[in-house]
């Protein structure tokens, strides 16, 4: 969707230029070796907020059946790259591609019609429903007969939810909220889930907790895009990630890859 009325920056310089680093090792990988059928596909994504640029010319795959962490500072595009995807922010160039069909620009309800949900960081739960109440919500769309079973399907993937099924969701804990919130996700009946930030704010116990329930997504046949500030714990559950800084592919390779790459590990990571 381009819109001629606004002036997009020039994407190649900034004040520090990763794309042109004397370090090889980071150059973006153009070939992606990942078997399989490519459910999202992005090319040359320029999208931001009104008249604000965050995303400069981004490349990104997702296959079916694959968890994908995407890492980075803060501020380099990742949320935006989810809200991208799921018609939340602007775009002014680029294409979007869902099970080969263009949907960049898309409003957000045809894109759960179509098996795309979004779990966004903050208000992704209704604290004033119950636990039902809220997954009943997430099937809004639905008009089958496999919505109770779905029900019993999450509960049995997140058992503390069914412990405390009457309780308004207000009442829960950081991780049973994050479990409630990918839950009522489920609940539409998806192929894609997009997951901003869940661990963000919860205790390393229940961080490890819902990034392990995360990693069964894809043994249940779901492809995940991962938004992640914990990078090694992303990366150590994701097939495959992607590095952004300052709106821009920096990196992408095999989880393995990056964990293993030391000036990765120390621009990203944390290493020393």
């Amino acid at each position: 969707m381009k819109d001629n009325s606004v002036d997009i920056p020039h994407t190649s310089k900034k004040k520090r230029d990763f794309k042109n680093s004397k370090s090889t090792s980071l150059a973006p990988k153009s070939n992606d070796k990942k078997a399989g059928k490519s459910i999202l596909e992005i090319k040359n994504l320029i999208a931001g907020y009104g008249k604000s640029v965050i995303l400069h010319g981004i490349h990104f795959n997702l296959y079916e059946k694959e968890l994908v962490a995407v890492i980075g500072p803060n501020g380099a595009g990742k949320s935006t790259l989810l809200k991208s995807i799921f018609g939340l922010a602007r775009i002014f160039e680029g294409e979007i591609k869902y099970n080969s069909k263009i949907i960049t620009g898309q409003i957000s309800h045809n894109l759960v019609k179509a098996g795309l949900t979004y779990v966004p960081q903050l208000d992704n739960i209704f604290p004033s429903l119950t636990i039902e109440e809220n997954l009943k919500m997430g099937a809004f769309i639905r008009d089958d007969d496999k919505i109770k079973k779905d029900i019993d399907n999450v509960y049995m993937m997140f058992p503390d939810l069914l412990e405390r099924v009457k309780d308004k969701a207000r009442n829960l804990s950081g991780g049973q909220r994050q479990f409630l919130a990918i839950g009522r996700a489920l609940m539409t009946n998806p192929s894609v889930l997009l997951l901003d930030e869940p661990s963000a704010g919860l205790s390393p116990k229940a961080r490890d907790e819902v990034l392990k329930k995360i990693s069964s997504l894809k043994n249940k046949g779901y492809s995940v895009i991962l938004v992640e500030q914990n990078a090694k714990k992303s990366l150590e559950i994701a097939d495959r990630g992607y590095i952004l800084a300052m709106g821009r592919n920096i990196f992408e390779g095999t989880s393995k890859d990056i964990l293993e790459n030391e000036e990765i590990g120390r621009m990203f990571l944390g290493r020393r």
